[in-house]
């Protein structure tokens, strides 16, 4: 019989639920768990080597004992999961083979056991000389194809069009401006650094920015770069910044509703919507939205968004930490702003 390496896996475990913004306590760098090298025979699974690891908002949602949401809570005591980037080690799956780049829902260690026949939203990824391995979770990954659908499915933008985006230098954000650009929109965003405004300038190509934690009245903020008003909302904060929008809608104005990295718990917000009436005199239409409700158009969007990064007409900025110890860490920076652009976590050299 064949001999099976045997090796250490390196996890993080989320501890204990959490309301609020998670901390780095609230996780663990797990050692001594061993896994062998290969998949069981007949078990349909294949086994990856995890490359790298994507921080993202919403697994914060994951991290509360609430089982009423489009994605279960995660299990404390057992690791944490999200979107990944990995190499096939050994497969027992006939979609996939040794050698095989994969993206998709990976464990936050440093290899999985996976089965294609779990929702995982898995696909083979094409290496491209020209593109960083890395983009396929940003640029060209959930937060890429998150601007994409909700700036074309939700926001219907007609040129001339003027966009509003919080958040502007997050993942999503940043290619969100860089589509309207491109749309022929006048695009202005706010972030809550001097350094990540210079760069929505100076780098992204937004038409104006603003750091919304030297604002004392967001409303008269937008009243400065909007004067005619906002056509478009892409809304990655909610909370005051959303409140602030409602009062600058042009009539028929839209409101993609991406995210709410704001609120401070996502099970009691001490925060209403005060200014939600403006909707109807304004006919505003807001509308929340999943990435995963228009997967139809994922190969349209690969397709387009590389052709614009190889003409080079998008940029893309990308936070990346090394090892798999900085993961907590890097996670639990979304919800203060420390990342600049798309944080990463890198797992293994390719």
């Amino acid at each position: 019989m064949e001999e099976v390496a045997v090796v250490e896996n390196k996890k993080v475990i989320l501890k204990n639920y959490v309301d609020g913004i998670p901390k780095e306590t609230d996780m663990e760098v797990k050692l001594g768990e061993t896994i062998e090298l290969r998949a069981p025979k007949g078990s349909s699974c294949f086994l990856v080597k995890n490359l790298y690891l994507s921080c993202d908002p919403y697994m914060r949602g994951r991290m509360r004992d609430f089982h009423g949401s489009y994605l279960p809570p995660f299990v404390p005591g057992q690791r944490i999961e999200g979107f990944g980037l990995a190499r096939v080690i050994d497969s027992d799956d006939d979609n996939y083979k040794t050698g095989d780049i994969i993206g998709g829902i990976i464990g936050w260690e440093e290899y999985s056991l996976l089965r294609s026949s779990d929702n995982l939203q898995l696909r083979t990824i094409q290496l491209d000389d020209d593109i960083p391995l890395s983009y396929h979770l940003g640029l060209l990954g959930m937060a890429g194809f998150t601007a994409y659908a909700g700036f074309y499915e939700i926001c219907c933008p007609k040129k001339g069009d003027s966009v509003f985006v919080s958040a502007a230098s997050g993942a999503v954000g940043q290619l969100v401006g860089q589509l309207a650009k491109l749309h022929g929109c006048y695009v202005v965003g706010s972030a809550g650094s001097k350094q990540k405004v210079d760069l929505l300038k100076n780098e992204l190509g937004f038409d104006e920015a603003f750091n919304y934690k030297e604002e004392a009245d967001l409303d008269a903020a937008l009243k400065r770069y909007f004067p005619e008003g906002i056509d478009i909302y892409f809304d990655n904060v909610g909370g005051s910044m959303l409140d602030a929008a409602l009062l600058n809608m042009k009539v028929h104005g839209r409101i993609a509703l991406c995210g709410m990295v704001s609120l401070q718990s996502l099970s009691t917000s001490s925060q209403g919507i005060n200014n939600l009436y403006n909707a109807i005199p304004k006919r505003v239409r807001l509308e929340g939205f999943l990435q995963s409700d228009y997967l139809n158009i994922f190969p349209q969007f690969l397709e387009n968004i590389m052709r614009y990064y190889k003409e080079g007409k998008i940029v893309y900025i990308e936070d990346m930490s090394e090892g798999l110890e900085l993961a907590p860490a890097a996670l639990v920076g979304l919800f203060s702003g420390k990342n600049i652009g798309k944080q990463v976590v890198r797992v293994a050299k390719e």
